[in-house]
């Protein structure tokens, strides 16, 4: 089967009602595109919103922090703070997950509750932050998943007791693309007195997240994957009650009340979830991150949702026509656009993909592919048709 790409999105096999966005993603002129839970494709949106940073920045310099890019900063909090249902002031800006994660942690007390708990699926960034902490007394609990597909909430639970002041974990496993019931986590966490972070960063954009709903304490997400925002600007939510009371102990002129006092002699922070923010974020990721939300706004992650809740049960059930055994979790409704292949060589597996113009990617023993709403059915159609006649499965 000829690749998508060169097709009109109308007349393709598999069409849906999102794929007049295709036209939109410059990369699917030349190449199948079936990796946005490693990065989201460029939109010319995304493309036109950097441009306009550019041309403020041509054309007023620093002059345009007063109204413009402070304007800009407000929209990206508020924007954010609606995807995941939350209000703006428990939005705060960071240049990445692990940064964001270090503003929390630096936030706890750990002297009555040592104990942080994550699972072994988690992103290893989970794990690396409580681990530079062995040397103050914190202690990472890693709860072990006998399938490695998920982990039941009853494990995470029994982990959990009073001297555990944290529960961190995955939305979505970046090992399997397994939804993980967070606010069942939540609910053990804050059973025994702990409380609750959600990496978001494989869920937010492409399913479904309520943060009151599920009555996590913090989440992070961003613009790399499901966003379509590219690198260097994501999210932390923080409970509005927890953003009072909570100090972090690293901090920037940006988490500063009167910021432009420059007084070094008083540490003064936002009474709201900016107290987690630090140095001056990178304006041009926060433009391209605005443009990666229209697209997301003006769909609606529930209709994303749904068309690539279609795509990836039509994947999963032609690969294992082919002979492969995806590695997904086992009730479609915990599946989410992301789907592992097992690969003797899963490198060498997304090389061959990629002379074929197909991109993907690879983890450890698997060929990873993830739809969204700007793919096709022919796209995963081509790409497993070439894995085939190369992959041992």
């Amino acid at each position: 089967m000829p690749l998508a790409s060169g097709l009109d999105a109308g007349a393709s096999a598999g069409a849906h009602a999102l794929a007049r966005y295709r036209s939109e993603f410059p990369i699917f002129r030349d190449a199948v595109y079936l990796n946005t839970c490693s990065l989201g494709a460029l939109g010319e949106r995304t493309r036109r919103r950097i441009a306009e940073f550019f041309d403020v920045w041509q054309a007023r310099g620093a002059a345009a922090w007063y109204d413009v890019w402070w304007a800009a900063l407000e929209e990206l909090r508020a924007r954010y703070a609606r995807i995941v249902g939350a209000s703006p002031g428990e939005i705060a800006l960071a240049p990445s997950v692990s940064v964001a994660l270090s503003a929390v942690a630096e936030a706890l007390d750990y002297r009555r509750r040592p104990k942080v708990v994550i699972t072994s699926l988690d992103f290893p960034t989970v794990a690396y932050q409580w681990l530079a902490k062995q040397g103050r007394g914190v202690e990472l609990v890693v709860v072990e998943s006998a399938d490695q597909v998920s982990v039941p909430v009853e494990a995470i639970a029994g982990a959990v007791d009073d001297r555990t002041a944290l529960v961190v974990t995955s939305h979505v496993y970046f090992t399997s693309g397994a939804i993980q019931d967070i606010k069942r986590v939540a609910e053990a966490a804050h059973k025994s007195g702990a409380l609750c972070l959600v990496d978001g960063y494989q869920s937010v954009g492409q399913v479904p997240v309520d943060v009151k709903t599920t009555g996590v304490d913090f989440l992070t997400a961003g613009g790399l994957k499901w966003l379509l925002g590219g690198p260097g600007i994501v999210l932390l939510y923080v409970r509005d009650e927890l953003a009072r009371q909570l100090a972090p102990a690293i901090a920037g002129w940006f988490g500063q009340r009167k910021q432009f006092t420059f007084d070094p002699r008083a540490l003064d922070l936002h009474d709201d979830a900016r107290r987690f923010e630090l140095g001056t974020p990178a304006l041009a990721a926060v433009y391209a991150q605005l443009g990666g939300l229209d697209y997301i706004d003006e769909i609606g992650v529930p209709a994303i949702r749904r068309v690539t809740s279609t795509l990836t049960e039509d994947l999963i059930a032609r690969a294992r026509e082919y002979g492969f055994r995806p590695k997904v979790a086992s009730r479609a409704a915990d599946r989410s656009a992301i789907v592992l292949l097992p690969a003797a060589d899963p490198a060498a597996g997304v090389r061959h993909l990629a002379a074929g113009g197909i991109i993907a990617d690879a983890r450890p023993g698997h060929v990873r592919l993830s739809p969204f709403f700007y793919n096709l059915q022919d796209d995963h159609v081509s790409a497993l048709e070439r894995l085939a006649t190369y992959t041992s499965h």
